[in-house]
């Protein structure tokens, strides 16, 4: 298998049946990105994200008549640190950061999610948000009442496990966050960075500023373009007027270490156990 160029999908395939019931057939895997459908982000079932993709018939029937497909713009706030949490956002294309915000306004970013997992977990324990959520790549999400989402998980079943599981991956990943900032150079926590974002997208190409990545990680913007080029001369990226793509997954895997795969480990955890 080529280690370029390649990215890591669940994908659910919906199909009707004679009687019209909703099948669906799952594949975990490496997929080369130049044969992803274009049109995956034009989505009408709620399937396309991970977690809902997971329920049995009767819990997915339970949650669609208050699932609403909704479009987030970049650079769109879901939420703020401390809001009360009316509603949850489960993603589908849309990649959204976890931010935490200082009083003099520098950002911190602590945690990201797409079509793994959603937004607003913390309304299920506080109703308080415990970030602010910032859209980083736009993209399509469901929102759903923050009521119904208690309702669902108060019923117990698949949901509350997988809902669990989630939590216990999203507070790992925070963890490994704060552990990276502390312990691992700038250009493997930038490599880690962009694998946490090509993970979530459809190809192997990200469009993303250098400003952006500085206010992300907390440093200055020339330690980012610093980075970034040594990224590039190792041939692991090209970076080229605001886009970044990826030529060497495995490599940007390897530079990045420890850092990244901590991580993924535990989100592959929870895909696995979503897989029926």
């Amino acid at each position: 298998m080529n280690s370029t160029q390649t990215h890591i999908s669940m994908t659910a395939h919906p199909s009707l049946s004679s009687g019209g019931s909703l099948h669906r057939r799952y594949s975990v895997s490496y997929t080369p990105a130049a044969t992803l459908p274009m049109n995956l982000g034009l989505l009408d079932e709620p399937i396309q994200n991970d977690i809902l993709a997971a329920l049995p018939e009767d819990e997915l029937a339970f949650l669609m008549p208050h699932l609403e497909l909704v479009h987030l713009p970049f650079d769109k706030e879901l939420y703020e640190y401390g809001a009360k949490l009316s509603h949850v956002y489960f993603p589908t294309t849309a990649i959204v950061a976890l931010l935490y915000v200082l009083a003099d306004g520098d950002i911190t970013e602590i945690g990201v999610t797409g079509h793994e997992g959603l937004l607003g977990i913390s309304a299920l324990m506080s109703e308080r948000a415990t970030g602010t959520a910032m859209v980083q790549c736009a993209g399509e999400a469901y929102k759903l009442k923050a009521s119904v989402l208690k309702e669902a998980n108060a019923r117990g079943g698949k949901l509350q496990q997988l809902l669990m599981r989630y939590t216990q991956a999203l507070f790992a990943q925070m963890a490994q966050n704060s552990v990276c900032g502390r312990h691992y150079s700038i250009d493997q926590q930038l490599s880690r960075w962009l694998l946490d974002r090509l993970d979530r997208l459809q190809g192997n190409e990200l469009k993303v500023t250098q400003e952006m990545i500085a206010n992300m990680l907390g440093v200055r913007r020339e330690t980012v373009t610093e980075a970034a080029g040594k990224l590039q001369q190792e041939g692991l990226i090209q970076y080229k007027r605001g886009n970044i793509t990826m030529l060497d997954r495995e490599g940007l895997e390897m530079h990045a270490g420890e850092c990244y795969r901590v991580s993924k480990q535990e989100f592959e955890q929870i895909l696995s156990g979503m897989v029926r």
